[in-house]
């Protein structure tokens, strides 16, 4: 049996932010991984055979990263920002016009030019509490009226109408009241409904949880390219963890926490025994109850389908107005108008793949050619990587995982095919074996591989950046939202408040609890 003052489960990039908050302070800190790299979701890998790229397997933009954190530590990130937020053809004409936003945006190419004015007033207007709620991620917990007040303090009137819109009342209403296209409308809507299985009218709001975190990075909700991969983003964060003293231990499978700090796991064939002062789970809230042997807490499905494609060169487009560099210069939407993806939505419920199945895409290679080796870049190869919606666990678990993987990556090609000029078949690249370079990742993969409960990347629901008004915040743990049924126990990653996507915040908190306790 080893002590030390805390243990970190799970090396994902949250548990290694903590790690390094940890060491740097003075902490005797020890990571457990169960794989035999760190990083988690938040990794690059050369996913085809004798192709030399580094494609971030699973996550793959960054936006919820504070500079606060990359400064603290010392950590050499890089990245890059998109020309063009977006670029969606209209799927009335099968692709042959489209909408581009960016420094040229077209409104008027999709018969919307009357929307553009309530387009850009919606965004201003939200801005008005993103850019106030983004400073309080990593401070402690505020409550709902608190942070209203001081939202409306700073922006007034439309602050107001704001928080409403965003916060009090389905996402929906104030999409449909901003604009009328039907397309302009999905574009907006898409940042409700990526990772999560809801409409944007449900009065849960859940929808509007994830539609603020996508715009509340940096205040602006910009998302940006990790220069080198996500694989170097947990690389960098590794070295500041190690750096400070941590010790990473690749190959530890967690398999019980006790709630006084003992911790057991496998490595080889020996079973060891850490008992610390702390304990950080960087796990899900699931995962984190079956290792304590209580109940496991019922926890949100994934809803989301992820497919890699290593191109010759990006296929032409219907649409003759734009370039294949602007219009995958920034977000792809595909399918994705409002009555497409309400369609959707219903469709998935009954159990059935969604036809057409909405998607988006980025083209990682267009903002960061490092990831390619010399000869593709000097021949023109690219890397598309396709987020298909409105695919719940549920569907994932129908069938046998290979089945359900064909069908839903079929759905998605399928997708893309019906506003390109070509099919993305005919500029697929081969393996060294021969193969298509596609690789997909279901909700039932991230579950396999990652022990993402339900394939779900929040690690749950996400929820809101702020405390309800009756909410105990008398610990640290409480007041930093990181707190368990169990003092010495703290949530460290997705799962905890304001955790979800790539954003050190969990395990910023997490570490910050710990010291001010």
């Amino acid at each position: 049996m080893t002590q030390t003052d805390v243990v970190i489960v799970g090396g994902g990039h949250n548990g290694l932010v903590a790690a390094a908050y940890l060491a740097r302070a003075g902490r005797r800190v020890q990571v457990l991984e169960r794989l035999d790299h760190v990083g988690g979701a938040a990794v690059s890998a050369h996913a085809f055979e004798g192709v030399e790229a580094r494609l971030s397997r699973y996550s793959y933009l960054v936006s919820l990263l504070p500079k606060s954190i990359v400064d603290d530590l010392g950590v050499r990130i890089r990245l890059s920002r998109r020309r063009y937020s977006s670029y969606t053809p209209d799927p009335g004409d099968g692709g042959r016009t489209g909408l581009l936003i960016g420094p040229e945006s077209t409104f008027g190419a999709v018969g919307a030019a009357a929307d553009e004015p309530g387009f850009d007033d919606f965004y201003r207007r939200a801005a008005t509490v993103t850019s106030r709620l983004w400073p309080t991620m990593t401070e402690p917990l505020r409550t709902r009226a608190d942070l209203r007040r001081a939202v409306v303090a700073d922006g007034g009137t439309d602050a107001d109408a704001a928080w409403q819109a965003m916060i009090d009342r389905p996402i929906g209403e104030a999409i449909t009241a901003a604009v009328g296209s039907d397309l302009v409308r999905g574009v907006m809507a898409t940042d409700a409904l990526i990772g999560t299985f809801d409409r944007v009218d449900d009065e849960s709001l859940r929808q509007n949880v994830c539609f603020l975190y996508h715009l509340i990075g940096g205040g602006s909700g910009d998302w940006d390219v990790p220069i080198g991969g996500m694989g170097a983003v947990s690389g960098a964060l590794a070295a500041a963890a190690t750096g400070f003293g941590a010790e990473v231990i690749t190959g530890a499978d967690v398999f019980a926490i006790e709630p006084d700090g003992q911790v057991r796991y496998r490595s080889g064939d020996a079973e060891h025994r850490v008992v610390a002062d702390r304990v950080l789970a960087n796990v899900t809230p699931a995962v984190l109850a079956r290792l304590l042997g209580t109940a496991e807490p019922e926890l949100a499905p994934g809803a989301q389908i992820k497919v890699n494609l290593m191109l010759r060169r990006l296929p032409r487009l219907r649409d003759q107005t734009v370039t294949p560099e602007q219009a995958f210069g920034g977000t792809f939407h595909i399918n994705e108008t409002f009555s497409h993806l309400d369609t959707a939505y219903h469709q998935a419920a009954a159990g059935s793949v969604p036809d057409p199945l909405p998607c988006e895409i980025y083209c990682h290679s267009l903002a960061d050619p490092t990831i390619l080796s010399d000869a593709l870049r000097a021949a023109g190869a690219q890397t598309l990587t396709v987020f298909g919606l409105h695919t719940p666990h549920s569907l994932a678990r129908s069938g046998t995982p290979e089945r359900i993987r064909d069908s839903l990556t079929s759905a998605v090609l399928t997708s893309l095919n019906s506003v390109l000029a070509e099919p993305i078949q005919d500029v697929l690249m081969e393996d060294s074996a021969g193969r298509l370079c596609i690789e997909a990742k279901t909700t039932f993969d991230l579950e396999r591989s990652l022990n993402m409960t339900n394939g779900n990347i929040f690690h749950g629901a996400l929820t809101w950046p702020f405390a309800e008004d009756d909410e105990p915040l008398q610990t640290p743990a409480q007041r930093w939202g990181v707190a368990t049924a169990h003092d010495r126990i703290l949530l460290c990653g997705s799962g905890s408040r304001r955790g979800g996507a790539v954003s050190g915040i969990g395990g910023h908190n997490a570490a910050m609890a710990v010291l001010q306790r």
